[in-house]
């Protein structure tokens, strides 16, 4: 029986090797040639399969999808709306058709490809009508304000006694600027599905209920509950406690504690009224043993509404227990209604005689003239304050400058002084030849009147 041979047999293997060799050349090389026109398998453009496909069949395709193309947004609350290819005038690319796509994939080492997936998907390959797709945007139900609910951040509501923490509200109030970014890039690239929420394209609350912020301001504003300040007059008191300064704490959007400061000044009025004297009308008793009532002027006691909100507001921060008085703008001589004190100067402007008492002791006394009544300078009534004293003053005035020893004003420009141009004084003088408004004195009654009194000392004038 014949035999090969051992060199035949590996001449044979050797063929075989040869052949099957040469058939693998001529099946990459018909492989490459095919590539050269058809995209590899496993392309995609725009989500759309073009494997296999030329670019003829390719761009057909592709335009196809531009006409049937429909993308959903997906909004909060189950919202959904669409936008057709037809309504922003989808088109394909032809700054990126599939010929140009497909010179890409021209490698000679075509097969490596299967392994690099960047070169089997490609996208921009849509283009749209940019002014279409402006007037489809601001049509969207998402932009019509009528349906927004704006976000709000998580806050702190008072209630028996402790604040209780409110949910923030995300609302649905969309970033205009980055949800159209995401459309357009959506189009570009033919993706059906936009999720608003996945992109991030709601303005959300800054500031949420389970936050560090939020904890640390309740507890915070709690203590500030803690606080009781108590003001004492003299016929009651007035506590402020958690109920008032409740009432006072304000947020703003970032939850930071805020004090009502016109809440407290309206607070503060109604407390001042049990404090505050000036302008109001007291019983006196007069020189000669007659009770008369007083009013008008600017002595007595006044809150210093502004400055004492300040003060207050400190207090609460401080989480003070305390007795407190307010704080003054002027005050009184002595406490309650009947501020006067026992030291004073008293005008009977009817009388035209003046009294000065230093704690109920009379020290000077002395007829006065006033102001000229027939001329209309009549010395107004009131209760006031001795503003300043100097000596060898210079008056000014209509028509007439006059040099005085001493002056002593309580209402303005309206103030005691001597006068050596008068030889007398007291009786009716005063009803067409007084003064222009101030007292005038005895350089005598003057002068002791300037050496014994002190500035702030009460003026009582009346008719």
């Amino acid at each position: 029986m014949y035999q090969m041979s051992a060199i035949q047999k590996s001449d044979k293997k050797h063929g075989f090797i040869f052949y099957f060799a040469m058939f693998l050349a001529l099946l990459f090389l018909s492989a490459t040639i095919f590539f050269q026109s058809h995209f590899y398998p496993g392309t995609m453009i725009n989500g759309i399969k073009v494997s296999l496909l030329n670019t003829a069949s390719a761009d057909r395709k592709i335009s196809e999808a531009a006409s049937a193309y429909v993308l959903t947004l997906r909004e909060r609350g189950n919202g959904k709306e669409m936008i057709s290819g037809t309504e922003i005038g989808l088109i394909p690319n032809v700054d990126n058709s599939s010929t140009l796509l497909k010179s890409e994939q021209n490698k000679i080492f075509w097969a490596f490809s299967f392994w690099q997936t960047e070169a089997l998907e490609f996208g921009n390959a849509f283009t749209y009508d940019e002014l279409l797709l402006s007037d489809k945007f601001e049509t969207l139900g998402c932009m019509d304000e009528s349906r927004v609910i704006r976000p709000q951040n998580a806050t702190l509501r008072y209630g028996n006694g402790s604040y209780e923490v409110i949910k923030e509200i995300n609302g649905n109030l969309v970033n205009k600027g980055l949800l159209l970014f995401y459309i357009k890039n959506a189009a570009n690239n033919g993706k059906g599905i936009l999720d608003l929420d996945d992109k991030q394209c709601y303005i959300d609350p800054k500031l949420r209920s389970n936050s560090t912020k939020v904890a640390n301001t309740k507890a915070k504003v709690e203590s500030y509950l803690a606080s009781k300040i108590i003001y004492q007059y003299q016929d009651g008191s007035e506590t402020v406690d958690s109920e008032e300064i409740s009432q006072w704490i304000e947020f703003d959007d970032e939850l930071n504690i805020l004090f009502n400061h016109d809440k407290m000044k309206q607070f503060l009025k109604e407390l001042a009224a049990h404090y505050n004297t000036l302008g109001k009308e007291r019983e006196f008793i007069t020189a000669s043993g007659k009770k008369i009532i007083v009013g008008g002027g600017d002595f007595g006691w006044k809150v210093d509404i502004k400055g004492e909100v300040e003060e207050l507001a400190e207090a609460v921060v401080r989480c003070e227990t305390l007795y407190k008085e307010p704080k003054y703008l002027q005050k009184g001589a002595a406490r309650g209604l009947n501020d006067i004190g026992t030291t004073y100067i008293e005008i009977d402007l009817s009388r035209q005689y003046l009294w000065y008492f230093d704690e109920g002791v009379l020290v000077a006394q002395g007829a006065v003239v006033t102001g000229n009544v027939s001329s209309g300078y009549k010395t107004p009534d009131g209760i006031y304050s001795l503003k300043y004293k100097i000596k060898n003053a210079v008056l000014k005035g209509h028509n007439y400058r006059v040099g005085v020893s001493y002056w002593m004003p309580f209402n303005n420009d309206i103030g005691i002084h001597d006068a050596s141009w008068r030889s007398q004084f007291g009786r009716d003088i005063y009803l067409t030849r007084g003064s222009h408004g101030c007292v005038n004195a005895s350089f005598y009654l003057a002068k002791t009147l300037f050496e014994n009194v002190s500035v702030g000392t009460p003026v009582v004038c009346y008719y």
